[in-house]
């Protein structure tokens, strides 16, 4: 999807896309942005929900744990999973694209975690603490953007993102979203210096593919 993207932009995979599109004068962006949307939209009718996506929804709220969405796509697809796969179920607050800055940023993360009462003093006000928070996602502006708010981190590993099992981001490796379910349970501790550990990430990331399990990092 987002190679369409690019083509459709004329940009190359240099270039980020939401960057591109904010640089350009208001007519531009605006025609730039709605080539992504439709594009978002065309995508939107083949979704699928990620393995265990439900069953770890569920757990989450049957511990009250609070959930929340932070994208760089815009609200319809959003509302579009959460309606067709999650009904019922609550995210609060969704942070879509049209918060700004976006990931890699850590902003959106950042807002979600004051918004939930995650709060610590910095330069003389109240800012958000994501410290005791964990971001789940598939792509290095998802991890970014956790590693920047000090969340721990949570690669959902398939053969396109094997590259990043080993990745300073990255704190923990699940091949499905309900294998956190164990993981919440006994206690999750992440890899809090992020050091290179292990250079044969791609083997790592394809032990964990192969065998469905989670891999967990702690600094030694």
């Amino acid at each position: 999807m987002f190679g369409e993207m690019r083509r459709a932009l004329g940009i190359d995979k240099s270039t980020d896309i939401l960057d591109h599109c904010h640089s350009l004068p208001p007519a531009e962006e605006e025609e730039a942005l709605e080539k992504i949307r439709n594009i978002e939209r065309s995508a939107m009718k083949k979704q699928e929900p990620q393995p265990g996506l439900v069953s770890l929804m569920e757990y989450l709220e049957s511990r009250n744990i609070p959930k929340g969405i932070c994208t760089r796509n815009f609200e319809t697809p959003v509302a579009h999973l959460l309606t067709k796969f999650l009904p019922g179920k609550h995210f609060d607050p969704i942070v879509t694209r049209d918060f700004r800055p976006p990931k890699p940023d850590p902003a959106g993360i950042l807002h979600i975690a004051k918004s939930w009462g995650f709060i610590k003093e910095g330069n003389g006000e109240n800012v958000g603490d994501a410290s005791n928070m964990i971001m789940v996602g598939d792509s290095i502006d998802d991890l970014t953007a956790g590693f920047r708010a000090k969340a721990a981190t949570v690669l959902l590993v398939n053969e396109a993102n094997a590259h990043l099992a080993g990745h300073e981001h990255t704190d923990l490796i699940v091949s499905r979203l309900d294998e956190l379910i164990e993981i919440l349970e006994n206690g999750f501790v992440g890899r809090i210096g992020r050091e290179d550990e292990d250079s044969d990430t791609r083997k790592r990331a394809e032990e964990v593919l192969k065998e469905g399990r989670a891999e967990g990092t702690i600094m030694r």
